[in-house]
């Protein structure tokens, strides 16, 4: 009961400074929505959304800020990765990366970053898997100054053959080396799609793989800009002081962009996993195991059972939060790392960001669990003499503790006063996502793309209508632990016990050092025992060499 209450408090610690710091936002001047003059509707299609209709010709969204000193334009276009040919994987992030590092026909890109640089203007992209989105921000004063690069830019961009050869690659270098070298954590979220992914348009990486970077060719860029980059497949996004005629010729410059009907593929979809299945990724020197799971799940944020996942996984282990149950058993309680967080959709560069980002829709979807590194044995055993005899680190308790905290989840539920701090929660902290402009039209066009005209108001209208039998409803419906894929980026010393002993489900004491057990608490120490036998369902565990990853 003392934990419980912990855990409340916790929770409850949370909801003021976010209440108070929500209605801060709030105060802003209000946005005039000029597409939209109903209010947001809180019922979602009764079946799955179909994102391409969201974009084409006339397909605008306007957040108009008469008060506001800036203007913003995004260019959302309906391709992403998955419309990279077979063995061009990567070539819309090349193409993406052409349009904003190359210049225009008329100015080299170092001679636009020395115009723009006084105007504290700027400009850039980013790619996801079913979208890439341009983003075009500057003060009111230098919207005409500045106009005429934007256009340039969509429309005659320069491809220029040396910032081809810079921008392949710096893209060569990331696939090669950086997303190998740089963090475990990504490393392991970019395997598990990988995995989850293997077969379908989503598998790779949105800047490719080590074989298909190297084929992709300049003639390729600009074929691929002419035919996936068009007027037919583009929704404009626009907010700040702007006038009609402004955007106008907003619309009319769009219009001139390829006329081509691009053939955008259908999202893959996920692979169900056949049990538990394991990837390890073993590589030098690793100082931890770095840890994410995934299975599929068919709700995105079309369906109105978003919101009762939302409370769900904001309670089991809201992303930078220290209230969920994964970061309080893991991270509090036991001290084995950072921070632990589930997820019911991409939270892009989480390692970053506190807050989620815009411009990262997705049909396909699953559930995840992220584990930050973990203590591998040959660590412990050099920090700790007692722990001398371990030959397998702190990851399979950890993956244990926390899968069996789902399945605690799943069958227990939530209680009403957990479901009512919970949701209290949620109901602020999800009006900071759009703390800035910028965010509030990028959560706007997101929400087009899932058949909603406003996300954060209709979610906040779903959470305030909700109940805890719902919520436990969707998480029986939606979420199993019985079938998942793991994938573990970890040191080659801990790779093969550690395939063993999930494999063989052998044991999994919690390795303490003598000082840190002693103070723990009975309670703890008795459901240590109970998580070290927890059974997991592991049908499969592979080791894969680093060096042999993304191919």
């Amino acid at each position: 009961m003392t934990k419980f209450r912990e855990s409340m408090k916790k929770i409850a610690a949370y909801i003021l400074p976010v209440a108070l710091l929500a209605a801060s936002c709030a105060k802003q001047p209000q946005a005039s929505q000029q597409t939209t003059e109903t209010k947001a509707e809180t019922t979602a299609p009764a079946t799955v959304f179909d994102a391409n209709t969201a974009f084409g010709p006339d397909k605008v969204v306007e957040l108009r800020q008469p008060e506001s000193n800036k203007v913003i334009i995004k260019l959302m276009f309906k391709n992403g990765s998955m419309a990279d040919p077979k063995g061009k994987e990567g070539l819309t992030y090349t193409t993406a990366q052409m349009i904003t590092e190359s210049g225009t026909k008329e100015m080299p890109v170092s001679a636009i970053k020395d115009k723009i640089f006084p105007w504290a203007a700027e400009y850039y992209s980013n790619v996801d898997k079913e979208v890439t989105t341009f983003t075009f921000a500057v003060h009111q004063d230098f919207i005409n100054d500045f106009y005429p690069i934007v256009r340039g830019l969509m429309l005659s961009p320069a491809f220029a053959e040396e910032d081809f050869k810079r921008v392949k690659s710096n893209q060569q270098n990331f696939v090669d080396e950086v997303i190998r070298a740089s963090s475990d954590e990504e490393y392991s979220k970019k395997a598990l799609e990988d995995l989850l992914f293997r077969g379908t348009n989503y598998q790779h990486m949105v800047e490719g793989n080590s074989a298909s970077v190297p084929g992709i060719t300049l003639e390729d860029v600009r074929n691929h800009w002419q035919n996936y980059f068009t007027r037919n497949n583009v929704m404009i996004g626009i907010a700040g002081n702007y006038s009609p005629d402004f955007l106008n010729k907003l619309k009319a410059d769009v219009a001139q962009l390829s006329g081509a009907q691009p053939n955008i593929p259908v999202a893959g979809e996920p692979n169900q996993p056949k049990g538990v299945q394991v990837e390890i990724i073993q590589k030098n020197n690793a100082l931890g195991s770095a840890i994410f799971t995934g299975t599929p799940m068919p709700v995105t944020r079309s369906a109105d059972d978003f919101a009762a996942l939302m409370v769900a996984n904001s309670f089991l282990g809201e992303h930078r939060k220290s209230y969920g149950k994964l970061y309080d058993k893991i991270r509090t309680t036991r001290s084995m790392n950072y921070g632990d967080y589930s997820y019911i959709e991409w939270y892009d560069r989480g390692g970053s960001f506190q807050l989620p980002n815009p411009g990262v829709p997705r049909t396909s979807n699953y559930f995840a669990l992220w584990i930050r590194p973990v203590q591998i044995a040959e660590g412990l055993k050099q920090q700790y003499t007692e722990l001398s005899g371990i030959n397998v680190g702190h990851a399979h308790f950890a993956l244990r503790l926390a899968i069996r905290e789902v399945d605690n989840l799943i069958n227990r539920g939530m209680t009403q006063e957990e479901f009512e701090l919970t949701r209290t929660f949620l109901r602020s902290y999800m009006k900071l996502y759009i703390q800035t402009m910028e965010k509030q039209l990028g959560f706007l066009m997101d929400s087009r793309f899932y058949g909603r005209e406003n996300y954060i108001e209709e979610m906040d209208q779903l959470l305030a209508n909700l109940t805890v039998e719902e919520v436990n409803q969707a998480v029986k419906k939606y979420w199993q632990t019985d079938n998942m894929f793991v994938t573990i980026v970890t040191d080659d010393s801990e790779a093969g016990p550690l395939r063993e002993a999930l494999l063989n489900n052998t044991p999994s004491p919690m390795s303490y050092s003598n000082l840190v057990k002693e103070g723990l608490p009975q309670e703890v120490l008795a459901e240590d025992d109970a998580i070290a036998k927890y059974k997991l369902n592991v049908t499969e565990v592979k080791i894969v060499d680093s060096k042999d990853t993304f191919k």
